[in-house]
């Protein structure tokens, strides 16, 4: 199991915990709207440690990106194993014609 594996679990336990004893819970009970937000302004705070070019302050942001889009996807009961599944269905595919293969709308 990997790193992502113990932290989708450790987040999915939290779930049900008290917002007032887990900060993945308070996300949680804030809804799905709100960890979207917080995913995205995490990935805001990546984008300018990757533009500015500082490498321990991109890793750390890319620490938060991916425990918030973890989070998001909890919040919407997503699981981290379908969204795996469909990297590997992708894999070995050109990136231009999965693009043009999906749906359009």
């Amino acid at each position: 199991m990997s790193i992502l594996h113990d932290l989708a679990a450790t987040i999915e336990a939290r779930k049900g915990a008290d917002p007032d004893s887990s900060w993945t819970a308070k996300l949680l009970a804030k809804g799905p709207e709100k960890c979207a937000e917080k995913f995205g302004e995490e990935a805001i705070e990546a984008i300018i440690e990757a533009v500015k070019g500082d490498r321990a302050k991109l890793t750390s942001e890319a620490a938060d990106v991916l425990y918030h889009f973890l989070v998001m996807l909890a919040a919407r009961d997503v699981a981290l194993n379908d969204v795996l599944a469909e990297l590997a269905h992708r894999q070995g595919q050109s990136g231009i014609a999965e693009k043009a293969a999906r749906p359009k709308g």
